[in-house]
């Protein structure tokens, strides 16, 4: 049959059932996402003659004779559509890997459309940027004199191929957008997006831009500097981990266990084996018998080695029992039904509480401390009993006291790009593994231990990443195909499907959080007491560091005499749980904070002003409870106070949002800290290479997912070495191009790998100046960098020239080089403060977000569009997890909504914006002054948020969503 695609007339033969997503990236048009393959995230969006659909549920067989217009067909080549053009000017996109399908949407509404424009855009998800920047753009884009008309500009014009990736890839100008420093600003105005509210009462962009550079003027850190991909994303060219298909590759599909625990007797393959196509069943026999984790840390003694490639025991529904590899996804699955295995049905456990008490199922039991497993005799995994002073005599003796016990559920990451990896030999026989990983030296050197290669065999590899949060800190699928491509000799590809996402990846740590504080008729805090029980699930990924973590900077941002702390986390037959935005801190942070509002309501005293009274100080201890684990913090800088000052001003000052006649309305808010690093060290070793055509090779080896981090590294090098973006090239996340990383996780991006590389700018910056200064036969410290050279008195030495010149111990294939390092040994501390309105109806129990307002204390801004963007994005995960977002288990430990059509992942109309607000502080410890801003902003949400909705009630929800149901119970309970 013949249709149009893209305006080129094609024929195609599609397969019996075949959707058109996938005969689109048959015909290589990798612009079409897949994210559900259920017509619920918009990831796939194009245009059907003309009109916007999700091309996973459009049967290909039905469109003889209809012409597809993909995002990169939306206007004629080499231009942008209107919408486009905005989305990335307008910073719309983070990861980017909805970018090509909300575009499609969006190029298709028209003026008339912005009063129900929440709804128009329903069909897409955006998992990363709050929906803020997204709506500007079109809105922007429908009001704009320049635009005409509705829809396309030139629907179904040719565009070209993809480019290139990776270290082949050439970099183009980006355009800024600058700010001034030290100056009273809110966020609308220090990202130029115009004021919302008193701006009066903003804060500025953290510290004065570096000396010699002029952010009004240049592309360097301290301006909103565009992304250098902006162009390809919004076209859907940029690649993620399956856009550049590997040739010959098998597919990998996984029969997962329909038992929460068993034990396999036997597997039988033969039916499975003589199916045409099928190349091979892989089952816990192929396996290496070597134990390791799915979490991946700096030091892989930080989790506990209790996981198998495939085992002969099972310990949640889902989990891998075998992996069929065959040359088409039709063969795999048919082969996945005749797989035939006997299982040995053993008890399960899916309540914490219950797996640790005695008799319980137990779930690892020949685990030992020695696998990083506590007491697998009770399914501990970790346990931690510390505190100072005597919390239960100062509680008793307290003016006041307050109590009560907080639950949080499991959210998935809802990444629109799934969990996959592809791998391959290479010509020398070596295993090449391509992956949305955030981790890609950690992953090779697991890799390695797990199967005995040598990491010179082994190369593994990160395109653009759609989207992490934590998720991808993990191996998932890497294993499997390493496994596959060893025994098969060829390609091989596995990439979850939406519901393996939800069955089979991690989720965030369900909790049970008990928090009783004392206080002085004054409101200084006198005692605090923190009984924690973590959900580990079936496996121990992560559970160590989560737990610690959890009760780190959440109970030491306020100065408490006596404090007790005890935790466990637990095994169950649940599906594990793992990284994620916060690391733990979240769920206790909601424990904290509503005790703390408890105690302002008990003792009369302002919320504000009761963090005021008891909030840590710049010079107090940071580790009061005498654990190594916080050591290597210092007091880098200090705005918990300025945080608090904005976000109470706004708050009180309003938005002109009226709740609806008859609900009820309160306001609640929460402040909360962050390591801006993960401890016991997080390492980056960088390098930069002048050419000799003065071009500048990064080479830098953390990902990128969204967090804006290649932005930044390149802005770095524009300041450091007065580049324009044009002579900036970037390599990283691959470990045979640049040097190890420890991975694009704990915020790290900036704070780690972009100070190694400041570090090596620098370095090369001095190497340049001292050898043009030899060849102009004058003084090192007289020589100045130039756009063109180095200029030496009246000499211009020119980059050729330097290069030429340069001792070969400085010199590499790319020129003249300079290496810098980061260990991660020393850090420093952030805080975000979130204020909120809520009204509350106690008829249906629905809560509509009045005013959200966070202020945050990142330090010197090195991009403001981002910074805030990671804020909002933040934001509005914590808004999802606080009202929505619940991944559910029945009886039988099986996740009952395992798609998003049942999972509530917030829709535009579900985020309000965000007012954001900046401290004005500047870092010692971060480059340029900057502080980690990725993760902290999700911490205080949920718990603003239940404090408001306590405050509208008059009684208080503790189980975290609080859904309308929750909501309307704790009404009806009044």
């Amino acid at each position: 049959m013949r249709l149009e695609i893209n305006g080129v007339p094609t024929e195609v033969d599609p397969a019996p059932g075949q959707v058109l997503r996938t005969l689109l990236r048959e015909q290589g048009r990798m612009d079409v996402k897949r994210g559900c393959d259920a017509g619920d995230c918009g990831a796939c969006s194009v245009l059907l003659d003309g009109r916007p659909v999700h091309s996973c549920i459009i049967p290909a067989q039905r469109l003889d004779g209809a012409s597809v217009t993909t995002a990169a067909g939306l206007a004629p080549e080499g231009e942008l559509h209107p919408v486009q053009q905005a989305l990335a000017d307008g910073f719309g996109f983070q990861c980017g890997y909805c970018t090509p399908g909300m575009s499609v949407t969006a190029s298709t509404l028209c003026e008339h459309d912005l009063d129900d424009l929440d709804r128009k855009l329903k069909g897409n998800l955006c998992r990363c940027t709050g929906y803020r920047p997204i709506r500007e753009a079109i809105r922007s884009t429908l009001t704009s004199a320049s635009t005409s008309g509705c829809g396309p500009t030139n629907a179904g014009a040719p565009r070209p191929a993809p480019p290139a990736s990776g270290a082949d890839r050439t970099d183009s100008a980006a355009s800024t957008t600058p700010i001034a420093a030290g100056s009273d600003r809110s966020a609308d105005e220090v990202t130029g997006a115009g004021a919302r509210g008193a701006a009066e009462v903003g804060a500025g962009a953290g510290g004065a831009a570096p000396a010699g550079l002029s952010p009004s003027t240049s592309h360097g850190v301290g301006t909103s500097a565009r992304p250098e991909a902006a162009t390809r994303i919004v076209q859907g060219l940029e690649p993620f981990a399956f856009d550049e298909p590997v040739p010959g590759a098998l597919f990998l599909r996984v029969l997962g266990s329909p038992h929460p625990h068993a034990r396999i007797l036997s597997i039988d393959t033969s039916d499975a084996l003589a199916i045409e196509g099928v190349v091979d069943v892989l089952t816990h026999e192929h396996a290496p018998a070597t134990r390791f984790s799915t979490a991946r840390h700096e030091h892989r003694t930080d989790d506990p080695d209790d996981t198998r490639v495939l085992d002969d025991t099972v310990r949640f529904v889902g989990q891998r029992v075998a992996a069929v590899v065959a040359e088409t996804v039709a063969a795999a699955e048919a082969a996945l039904r005749a797989i035939r295995v006997e299982y040995e049905v053993l008890p399960s456990v899916l309540d914490p509480e219950a797996a640790r008490a005695p008799g319980a199922p137990l779930l690892h039991p020949l685990r030992t401390p020695d696998d990083r497993v506590a007491e697998a005799g009770r399914n501990v995994v970790a346990a931690l009993h510390d505190g100072h002073g005597d919390a239960a005599a100062a509680l008793a003796a307290s003016h006041a006291t307050v109590s009560g016990t907080w639950r949080t559920s499991r959210v998935t990451h809802a990444q629109l790009e799934t969990h996959g990896s592809v791998g391959w030999l290479d010509e020398a026989g070596r295993l090449v593994i391509r992956s949305s990983t955030q981790v890609p030296f950690l992953t090779r050197d697991e890799l390695c231990h797990v199967f005995g290669l040598e990491r010179e065999n082994v190369r593994v590899t990160a395109n653009r990443i759609g989207g992490g949060f934590g998720g991808k800190q993990e191996i998932f699928t890497e294993d499997l195909v390493t496994l596959a491509v060893l025994r098969t000799g060829r390609p091989v590809a596995y990439e979850f499907s939406r519901t393996e996402q939800f069955q089979r990846a991690s989720v965030r740590h369900p909790m049970r959080i008990s928090v009783e504080l004392g206080a002085d008729a004054q409101g200084r805090l006198t005692a605090m007491r923190v009984d924690l029980l973590s959900d580990t699930g079936a496996y121990g990924n992560h559970a160590i560091g989560v737990m610690f973590h959890s009760l780190a900077e959440s109970t030491t941002i306020y100065r408490v005499p006596a404090k007790r702390l005890d935790a466990e986390a637990v095994y169950t037959n649940n599906v594990p749980s793992g990284a994620f935005r916060g690391y733990g801190l979240g769920q206790v942070i909601l424990g904290v904070e509503s005790a703390m509002d408890l105690l302002a309501e008990r003792l009369g005293i302002d919320p504000f002003e009761l963090r005021r009274i008891n909030m840590v100080r710049e010079g107090d201890p940071l580790h009061p409870d005498a654990d190594k684990y916080e050591e290597d913090l210092v007091w880098g800088s200090y705005g918990l106070d300025q945080c608090l000052d904005l976000a109470e001003s706004a708050l009180r000052r309003g938005n002109g949002v009226e709740a609806p006649s008859g609900w009820a309305v309160g306001e609640g808010m929460a402040a909360s800290m962050i390591a801006t690093m993960a401890p016991r060290g997080h390492i980056a070793r960088t390098s930069v290479s002048l050419r000799p055509d003065g071009r500048l090779l990064l080479r830098v080896g953390t990902a990128e997912f969204g967090n804006g981090t290649s932005t930044v590294l390149r802005q770095i090098a524009a300041t450091d070495l007065l580049a324009a973006p044009e002579r900036i090239e970037l390599w990283s996340a691959d470990t045979d191009a640049v040097e190890h990383d420890t991975g694009a996780f704990a915020s790290a991006g900036i704070t780690v790998a972009g100070k190694a590389l400041h570090a090596a700018c620098l370095s090369l910056a001095e190497r340049m100046r001292t050898i043009a200064a030899g060849l102009a036969g004058a003084d090192a410290a007289s020589a100045r960098l130039t756009a063109d050279g180095v200029l030496v008195g009246e000499r211009v030495v020119g980059f050729a020239e330097i290069v030429a010149a340069a001792p070969p111990e400085q010199l590499d294939d790319a020129g003249l080089t300079a290496d810098g390092s980061e260990l991660g040994d020393i850090r420093s501390l952030a805080f975000n403060v979130h204020a909120v309105r809520v009204a509350v109806d106690p008829e249906t129990g629905t809560v509509r977000v009045l005013q959200s307002i966070q202020s945050a204390d990142a330090g010197f801004l090195m991009n403001p569009a981002q910074v805030r963007g990671q804020v909002e994005g933040g934001t509005a995960q914590g808004i999802g997890s606080a009202l929505y977002e619940e991944v559910l288990i029945d009886d039988g430990g099986r996740v009952q909504n395992p798609v998003f059509r049942t999972y509530r992942v917030p829709q535009s109309a579900d985020v309000p914006d965000t007012e954001v607000y900046f401290a004005e502080t500047d870092d010692s410890v971060g480059p340029f002054g900057a502080k980690s801003m990725s993760e902290s902003p999700y911490n205080p949400v949920a718990p603003a948020i239940g404090n408001a909705i306590a405050r509208a009630l008059g009684a208080r929800p503790y189980h975290q969503p609080f859904t309308r149901e929750r909501v309307w119970r704790v009404a009806q309970s009044r």
